[in-house]
């Protein structure tokens, strides 16, 4: 039968949890650590594909939620499925709309069978079952689906946080028994919120369901850094070798760095291109607010460090310039160089991993950054 995952354990550092891997799918090889860019909506916005492919993406994130709503899954599915339909031919991982419909707070209703909730675009009545994500997920085509669970905010109570965790993990058995695609990997997610026996509980049950790779979600959802990473060194002696380690929502310089640290192999968020949209940058000396007036007749390249296209074409003046007057080229130049400066610190934190030296790198790039 033809194999199509495998997660090879390449090195492990000598002094930390950190490690190098390799996740083959069907659409690509995926080197890890790994940054994943999200679009949402199928599409990282203001970036083109090909550019993607330029700056050294290897798989983007897109939401079940979202794309269920709109465009709709007959949709997609008449296209051919999303790959076709957003034309990225690499791997892409699709969140389960999980996080997003409980984020909606006073428009869902959660229960065994699954979550009825209202669609914040027209206010329609939804009902979405593990089930239901699965199929969405499958119609979508995306070479990783997530299994449905229930996040539970930070400050929830211990019963509260053990009822999510245990209805997560009856999810994620249905989940399992309605997937019937051997193209496309289901990857389980570890919850249990600050609780540290909840979460070693739910990382114990939810292991034997992991066939290539889980996920760990309820982090970097409001908590403070110290308690997430609290979280993170307690779970990490606890990781099977040979399978890859997901971790929900960090896009932070600071937080992908601690995370790879304590054995994490991939990431995503949204930020690099939230906040490129807002005229912020992150450089090699920290994060740069562009839209400032101290920047307003600055002939220096946003990262004299960085290669990118903006970088390496226009002056910190001409980018403010664009920002100040809301032209789109702004965005598109600020989340182009956001995206490629966390797709360069992973495949750095990669080449220092491999030659032995990220002490010395984490090191160099704190000083730099925090300067």
């Amino acid at each position: 039968m033809k194999q199509y995952f495998k997660f090879e354990l390449l090195k492990k550092d000598k002094n930390t949890f950190a490690r190098r891997g390799r996740l083959t799918t069907p659409h690509g090889i995926i080197e890890t650590p790994c940054f994943m860019p999200v679009g949402t909506l199928g599409t990282i916005k203001s970036l083109m594909p090909s550019t993607l492919e330029e700056i050294g993406a290897q798989i983007v994130l897109s939401n079940t939620y979202h794309l269920y709503l709109r465009p709709g899954t007959s949709i997609i599915e008449k296209a051919g499925g999303l790959h076709k339909f957003m034309n990225w031919n690499k791997p892409i991982l699709t969140d389960s709309g999980g996080f997003q419909v409980f984020s909606l707070n006073n428009i869902r209703k959660i229960g065994d069978d699954g979550v009825t909730f209202a669609s914040h675009i027209d206010g329609s009545k939804h009902f979405i079952s593990p089930e239901k994500a699965v199929e969405i997920q499958q119609v979508l085509g995306s070479d990783i689906m997530m299994a449905f669970d229930e996040c539970s905010a930070f400050g929830a109570s211990r019963d509260e946080a053990y009822t999510a965790f245990k209805r997560t993990l009856n999810w994620l058995d249905r989940c399992v028994k309605a997937q019937n695609k051997k193209e496309q990997m289901l990857f389980p997610i570890v919850q249990g919120n600050m609780f540290h026996d909840l979460r070693l509980e739910s990382l114990k049950e939810t292991l034997p369901y992991a066939d290539v790779g889980f996920a760990i979600g309820g982090l970097s959802v409001g908590e403070p850094k110290e308690t997430m990473l609290e979280i993170l060194d307690l779970m990490a002696p606890h990781y099977p070798d040979d399978k890859l380690r997901y971790l929900m929502g960090i896009g932070t310089p600071d937080y992908i760095i601690e995370s790879v640290l304590r054995g994490i192999d991939v990431f995503d968020c949204v930020l690099p291109s939230r906040i490129a949209r807002n005229g912020t940058a992150l450089t090699s000396h920290g994060k740069l607010v562009v839209r400032n007036g101290q920047y307003k007749d600055d002939m220096s390249p946003l990262d004299p460090e960085c290669d990118c296209y903006a970088c390496t074409n226009f002056t910190r003046a001409y980018l403010r310039h664009l920002i100040n007057c809301d032209e789109i080229l702004g965005s598109v130049l600020l989340t182009l160089h956001n995206v490629k400066f966390l797709l360069d610190l992973s495949c750095n934190l990669r080449d220092a991993i491999d030659d032995g030296c990220l002490a010395s790198f984490v090191s160099q790039f704190y000083d730099k950054y925090n300067s």
